[in-house]
């Protein structure tokens, strides 16, 4: 029988992209599935499509009212919960000097926010369980790049969230796995929007920011969450190489910034 058979599994921004995958992954493994996403059309018509008995909620996790509602709707409707994913966010572009402090905080109260809002919601029916929570995070969590914004500053504060939960929590019986990808595969390249007059060159605004690393595959990202949640690993990084070169900047910074600027 499937380790996640029966499972109460919650994945933010599952509507679309890497949250759809994973919630899909899930279910196929038996889990039953709520997912949360700010668009109400969009949230219930992923639901009807992955299949049946599957719980569409809308909800802006930037409100803490809302994200309140999300857990009393849970609570009621499934009695428990054992899996977090902590999954909505978005990415941004621009020169860091150009991004106002407005854009970091928006950025923040999403990607940062949200995360600490859902995981302080979730975490008596986590703990009952002995439960999971993973937080999607980015390479951009380990390292920074250039022309990406508030994004790597949002994610390194994801990265050490998830550290602190893990350092007072793992006691008590919580797994908490960080995931670090690099840019997600998609059938079609998209071009991230400026969010001001930033002029940035056209290599930065596509996925990884014009860093020079192989796209991953989003089915076999979210097979390896499955896997690590089984195995209850407190690190995701993919490409596996990527941790070569984060501790090399740790130990080198200059280095490590020079080898950043090389390979984008």
């Amino acid at each position: 029988m499937s380790f996640w058979k029966n499972k109460i599994v919650l994945v933010t921004g599952g509507s679309s992209g890497l949250g759809r995958i994973i919630a899909e992954e899930f279910f196929h493994a038996g889990a039953k599935l709520t997912l949360v996403a700010l668009e109400k059309n969009d949230v219930e018509k992923t639901a009807q499509e992955i299949g049946s008995d599957v719980l569409a909620i809308h909800a802006d996790i930037t409100k803490q009212e809302e994200v309140n509602r999300v857990f009393e709707i849970i609570r009621n409707h499934w009695g428990r919960l054992d899996v977090l994913v902590n999954n909505a966010g978005r990415s941004m572009r621009g020169r860091v000097l150009d991004t106002t402090p407005e854009q970091f905080q928006s950025l923040f109260d999403l990607n940062v926010l949200g995360t600490i809002r859902c995981t302080r919601a979730a975490a008596a029916m986590l703990l009952e369980q002995q439960g999971h929570v993973v937080n999607i995070g980015s390479l951009a969590a380990k390292s920074a790049a250039r022309y990406v914004g508030a994004y790597p500053v949002s994610k390194f504060a994801v990265a050490a969230y998830s550290q602190q939960l893990r350092l007072e929590l793992g006691q008590e019986g919580l797994h908490v796995l960080l995931v670090c990808p690099g840019p997600i595969h998609r059938e079609q390249e998209r071009l991230y929007p400026l969010e001001g007059l930033e002029n940035i060159p056209d290599s930065a605004r596509t996925a990884g920011a014009g860093v020079k690393v192989k796209r991953i595959d989003p089915h076999r990202l979210a097979r390896k969450i499955l896997r690590y949640c089984e195995l209850r690993k407190p690190e995701l990084i993919v490409p596996t190489k990527a941790k070569l070169l984060f501790a090399i900047a740790q130990l080198f910074p200059t280095l490590g910034d020079w080898l950043i600027k090389v390979n984008s």
